[in-house]
């Protein structure tokens, strides 16, 4: 299954109010592995960066004068993420709503929203109340975001797609797939089959965990259940 994972950088908010695009990167997945292959541009948005964009962004009027524009980059674009390849997106409908009216504007057909999936919306489900920005999701994931001092939309995809690995089960910090052979076992010795060594008794057993009054309500159960009951098969103690 091929995915990607894309990000983009405006100079503000809100399309409606003529912000723009000014860099997008993007990452292939192939069975949510990255592939190697990336996508990523600056775009002259054709209008100037205001200050606190640049500030975030780092990016200014010098440097974007000379950048293509969308208009001469969407094809490339439009090639690297298919038609429906599915996208994956940090707060999807704010990069949607961009991309759509970058496409608008070239007189481009339109992506529909149902093709992102939103890992924003992932990580509130999973962390309810939690804080799920991208650095806070990195932190939380034990991802190095160390060189992310600036937003950067390539490097942010590249961070958005071990997150997004992360919040599917696929990184578990501390799992260890291949931790070699088991104690005792030979690589084609049978014990290698047959799962870890069983562990040995408590040197001392712990103490029962329900009270007296527990007991006997569980003893009186049991003995309504008639002789055959599996209870009775290993003493009928509760512990």
């Amino acid at each position: 299954m091929r995915e990607i994972v894309l990000d983009t950088e405006t100079t503000g908010f809100d399309p409606d109010t003529g912000d723009r695009i000014v860099e997008i990167g993007a990452v292939e997945l192939m069975n949510h592995l990255p592939t190697g292959r990336t996508f990523h541009v600056y775009v002259n948005p054709e209008r100037p960066m205001p200050q606190e964009a640049f500030e975030v962004h780092g990016l200014g009027d010098d440097f974007l004068r000379d950048k293509p524009r969308f208009a001469e980059i969407a094809a490339d674009f439009a090639a690297f993420i298919g038609q429906d390849t599915r996208l994956v997106i940090h707060n999807a409908s704010f990069d949607m709503k961009f991309l759509n009216a970058e496409l608008r504007l070239c007189g481009l057909p339109l992506m529909p929203f149902s093709r992102a999936v939103d890992t924003l919306e992932l990580a509130r489900s999973q962390f309810p109340g939690a804080q799920n920005s991208l650095d806070a999701l990195c932190r939380r994931f034990r991802i190095d975001n160390s060189n992310r001092t600036l937003h950067g939309a390539l490097l942010d995809s590249e961070l958005l797609a071990e997150v997004y690995l992360a919040l599917r089960g696929g990184r578990q910090p501390g799992l260890v797939l291949d931790a070699g052979p088991m104690r005792g076992a030979t690589s084609a010795g049978p014990q290698a089959a047959q799962g870890p060594a069983p562990r040995a008794p408590r040197p001392r057993p712990l103490a029962p965990r329900i009270t007296p009054a527990e007991a006997q309500a569980h003893a009186a159960f049991v003995a309504t259940l008639g002789e055959k009951a599996v209870w009775l098969r290993y003493g009928g103690a509760v512990t």
